[in-house]
């Protein structure tokens, strides 16, 4: 026996099969003064059907009862049996994947699932200490050394490094929840600075509150951070300021944002508005000479158009009048966009809109969507960070939505060959990938990511949705995830979520979510080789997410008032003074 093979001596056993059944295994345990020193959640090694194959699984559920057992070496004279009260411990384990200390021409491999079932009366071990840094070892060892993500450590021996699958974590969608100060932020930070050690990582960040600033403004930053422009940007935009000109929306996302789906004439106002548009794309690429794209373009394809232009042609139809057989009379929309064009105007004016209906004058130039697919998706920098806490909460996720698709759709239609795969963090993904859309604007972000958690994969596109109210997210969303990194769940609805998207093997493991420590997670799926509960490292630049200590706050500083007379002035601009 190699030092790296786990010391599983018969004679140490804690105790013998005694049933099996298709979920799970249960152990008559034999060292009962042993069984005290170890809980749920420990991991136990079987016998397999051979003397090197061991089963290795999770200790589910410990029980202890007194039976009557029959004495029958103290039979009486009269033929009576005594029956004496026995103490009986019971342990419940379920089988996670399979031990052996000789495969083939290998040594100390261990694979997923169970090859085959205990025998009755096989001895079984509890993994502690010395076994058990083994064991991990082994599983560490059969992750590639260019494929390894540190997260932190195992909790049931702090020695044992929790590495993940770097290739799986990210290439079949993950889901990284825990309810708020459950360390979620500082895990998104974790996994963002592990990428950063890449030659060439590619993430985007979609940051809802700005609370990812840190990571591109700290001297030792690995982020680029760019933010949805704001009012503030209108004469005078940043450099860090992003604008996504109206023309980049498709016809569903511009009418979810401008049409009221309850007037009586909305078929009518949606008909005329898909008509203009198509219209001044293709006068666009008429007058710019653009032959090849004329001739294949659609209404949804990405073409700068003049607004102005919109609008004129839309009163043109509102106030129409035609030839009738004795005098003018109405003509078809006469009156029908009254309120739509007030709608428009009223978007088209109102500076917190700017960011689509006032960009700068490049932005309408036809080569300008180049620079912004290079900027969004090349790898130089290779983490983006684009802060959307100045977008206005009642077209959040219609814009989030629409970032997300072209990023998708520039993606797709890359050549195979030249793909780099990127990933989308979806942070508070709740907020545009809801469980049950309230609106058109709602309904139409989600059908963006539902599409991609279909489909991104076989297109280099993957997510890594982040929430801190499972349920409230999209059920499909979730179920295309194959990784889960769970942090403390306290609500039950939430908690339920993830059990349903778990196999019933591993529910004791989803029952410790709300007894977690802030920074402790269970980690489930393709990533990692045995699903189990982790300590994730602190990441060396924090998000601005940490909770204020209001208790010591309220003891050490008082308010200023010039900080209450800055931010006075910074609500009146939009804009930070």
């Amino acid at each position: 026996m190699t030092d790296s093979s786990l010391d599983l001596d018969p004679n140490k056993a804690l105790g013998r099969t005694f049933r099996v059944d298709t979920a799970s295994v249960w152990v008559e345990i034999d060292d009962h003064e042993r069984l005290t020193r170890i809980g749920v959640g420990s991991l136990i090694a079987l016998q397999g059907d051979s003397a090197s194959e061991f089963l290795i699984g999770l200790l589910d559920r410990v029980t202890r009862d007194l039976h009557d057992e029959a004495m029958l070496d103290d039979i009486d004279d009269d033929g009576q049996v005594p029956v004496e009260s026995r103490q009986r411990d019971l342990i419940r384990v379920v089988l996670l994947g399979t031990y052996r200390r000789v495969d083939g021409t290998k040594t100390d491999t261990f694979k997923r699932g169970a090859d085959c079932y205990p025998r009755i009366d096989a001895p079984c071990w509890v993994l502690e200490s010395s076994n058990l840094q083994k064991l991990m070892g082994i599983l560490a060892k059969q992750v590639p050394a260019e494929e390894r993500l540190k997260l932190g450590h195992f909790v049931a021996d702090k020695t044992a490094e929790a590495v993940a699958d770097g290739n799986r974590l990210f290439q079949r969608h993950a889901a990284l929840l825990g309810s708020t100060g459950s360390g979620k932020s500082w895990a998104v930070a974790l996994i963002l600075e592990k990428a950063s050690g890449l030659a060439h990582p590619n993430l985007v960040v979609l940051d809802m509150h700005g609370e990812y600033a840190p990571l591109a403004d700290d001297p030792d930053s690995y982020a680029t951070r760019l933010r949805i422009a704001g009012p503030g940007d209108v004469d005078t935009p940043g450099d860090d300021a992003l604008f996504l000109p109206a023309w980049l929306l498709n016809q569903e996302e511009m009418q979810a944002l401008l049409l009221d789906r309850s007037e009586e004439n909305a078929p009518n106002q949606a008909a005329r508005l898909g008509k203009h548009v198509r219209d001044l794309k293709r006068e666009a690429l008429e007058g710019q000479g653009h032959e090849a794209v004329l001739a294949r373009f659609t209404a949804d394809s990405p073409v700068p158009f003049d607004l102005s232009q919109l609008t004129e042609r839309l009163r043109l139809d509102d106030s129409e009048m035609v030839a009738g057989t004795r005098a003018d009379k109405q003509g078809p929309f006469h009156g029908k966009l009254t309120r739509f064009i007030a709608r428009l105007e009223s978007r088209l004016e109102d500076r917190r809109y700017s960011f689509m209906f006032a960009p700068p004058e490049d932005h309408d130039e036809y080569e300008w969507l180049e620079g912004f697919a290079a900027k969004l998706l090349g790898t130089k920098p290779g983490i983006k960070i684009i802060d959307f806490s100045e977008v206005p909460s009642d077209v959040l996720p219609v814009i989030v939505g629409v970032l997300a698709r072209l990023l998708y759709e520039i993606h797709f239609w890359t050549d195979v060959e030249s793909r780099t795969p990127v990933t989308l963090v979806c942070d508070e993904a709740h907020l545009y990938m809801p469980a049950d859309p309230r609106d058109t604007a709602e309904a139409r972000a989600l059908d963006v990511f539902e599409r991609i958690a279909k489909e991104g994969r076989k297109y280099g596109v993957s997510l890594l949705v982040v929430s801190q109210r499972p349920a409230d997210v999209s059920r499909t969303v979730l179920s295309q995830c194959n990784n889960f990194l769970v942090l403390r769940l306290t609500n039950d609805r939430d908690q339920m979520v993830i059990r349903r998207l778990m196999p019933d093997s591993l529910e004791s493991l989803t029952a410790s979510l709300p007894l977690l420590d802030v920074g402790e997670a269970l980690l489930l799926g393709d990533a990692i080789i045995l699903p189990t509960r982790i300590k994730l490292d602190k990441p060396k630049i924090r998000p601005a997410s940490a909770t204020l200590d209001f208790w010591t706050e309220w003891s050490t500083r008082p308010v200023n008032a010039e900080d209450l007379k800055r931010a006075v002035e910074s609500m009146r601009t939009q804009s930070r003074v």
